[in-house]
């Protein structure tokens, strides 16, 4: 018996692999490397290189290491670019998610762990957004994860499918020193970049209706993240309920600006963010009520800022 985790060579999923294994959960890693990395998975767990598309090396897989459940983190996750691939992100994520439950239904694998996003929500009409905040995704990525919770919602009446969908906000730090947001459009990445090559970080606005005049943004550790996947991973494994979808937020979110202060004290790089104008359609702040995730997935904000940014900082690589 084991779980088979798509994606699990990349940021998140690495996390997710290795807090199962510290559980005591038999891992699966699957994941065609496009943009995680062999090394990220552990010595002595299985690893199938494979397309997310590729069914029958899915049922062969399934199959062959006796997968009872899945955490399906595999997909196309940029959300601003897949405005420019719209057809490329439908593939992976929507075709891709329908290849694997067809997979799954094959073999009698009945539990999956799906990795949502906040990107569900768009831009919502309210400050706090709970599990029934109206969904108004604004990119094809977003879109593309509404139709993924579908999918498992209709598999779920046709065939009895158990599952959860978990929809995470902005997902930073390291829970391993060898483990890093390897991302090009992610913000830790992209500021760590930055002050790597002398540059400035910029702050977009500094007059938005919010205490220091900058957008509140919700952002969690991965390795918190990681621990609410297998506590849903060991509850759909137990027969125990879950909702069909939880946030994993932090009910209180931080400014632009503190995060640009913790960067300069986590990295020891002294700076002074320089201000721009303010984005188009950038809401003042967003927040997720994490709740319903407390109550079931063992959900809890157990790092800091200042844990988030030195941690990412001490894994990211130099050079």
């Amino acid at each position: 018996m084991s779980w088979l985790v798509t994606g699990g060579a990349g940021y998140i999923g690495s996390h997710v692999v290795r807090e199962l294994v510290r559980a005591g959960v038999d891992a699966v890693v699957y994941d065609d490397l496009s943009s995680g990395l062999e090394q990220f998975v552990p010595e002595g767990v299985p690893f199938v290189r494979g397309s997310i598309l590729d069914e029958e090396l899915l049922v062969d897989s399934l199959g062959r290491h006796d997968v009872t459940g899945v955490v399906h983190v595999a997909g196309y996750k940029y959300a601003g670019v897949s405005v420019q691939r719209p057809l490329h992100t439908y593939e992976q994520n929507v075709t891709g998610t329908q290849r694997l439950l067809s997979a799954m239904g094959r073999t009698g694998v009945d539990a999956v762990v799906f990795s949502s996003s906040a990107a569900v929500y768009g831009t919502p009409p309210t400050e706090l957004v709970t599990e029934d905040t109206p969904k108004a995704p604004a990119s094809p990525y977003g879109e593309s994860k509404l139709i993924g919770e579908w999918l498992l919602r209709d598999q779920a009446v046709a065939e009895g499918l158990r599952h959860t969908s978990l929809r995470y906000f902005n997902v930073v730090g390291s829970g391993a020193p060898d483990l890093w947001d390897a991302s090009p459009h992610n913000l830790f990445p992209l500021v760590f970049d930055a002050l790597a090559a002398g540059r400035v970080p910029r702050i977009n606005g500094d007059d938005y209706d919010t205490p220091d005049g900058t957008c509140v943004r919700d952002y969690v550790h991965v390795a918190d993240l990681a621990v609410s996947h297998v506590a849903a991973a060991r509850r759909l494994d137990a027969g125990e309920p879950v909702e069909a979808a939880y946030n994993l937020g932090s009910g209180g979110g931080v400014s632009v600006r503190e995060i640009m202060d913790a960067m300069a004290e986590g990295t020891g790089v002294d700076f002074t963010p320089e201000i721009g104008p303010r984005r188009p359609g950038d809401p003042d702040r967003i927040v997720a009520d994490g709740s319903l995730a407390a109550r079931d997935l063992d959900w809890q904000m157990r790092h800091t800022l200042l844990d988030m940014v030195s941690s990412a900082w001490a894994a990211a690589p130099r050079g």
